[in-house]
């Protein structure tokens, strides 16, 4: 599930977050409510993603590149945007729920 930030599911769902941390990163949070951030949520979502168990076994592995390499690309993300189409970019979850609501 994708949910943005500042809006309610994603405050209950970092309910455990201080609210000035919350902006700080991005977050994955695991079905037993374990909640990770920067580097480590890239290793929790490789996790999840169809093919992505090889690259989140690399992310465990080397924890601190991974985290560079979010920061890096955290920072970046305007460039990266530019790269792929701003569009690719975006994530709006409303859009997702409307879809699967519609029959």
């Amino acid at each position: 599930m994708l949910a943005p930030i500042q809006g309610g599911a994603g405050a209950e769902l970092l309910r455990a977050v201080p609210p000035e941390l919350r902006l700080a990163s991005m977050h994955a949070v695991t079905p037993d409510g374990r909640v990770w951030s920067g580097g480590e949520a890239v290793r929790v979502i490789l996790g999840e993603l169809p093919g992505g168990a090889v690259f989140s076994r690399f992310a465990a592995a080397f924890p601190e590149l991974t985290d560079r390499l979010y920061r890096f690309v955290a920072a970046n993300r305007e460039v990266f945007g530019g790269w792929l189409g701003q569009d690719r970019c975006r994530v709006d979850p409303s859009s997702r729920a409307a879809s699967e609501r519609s029959p």
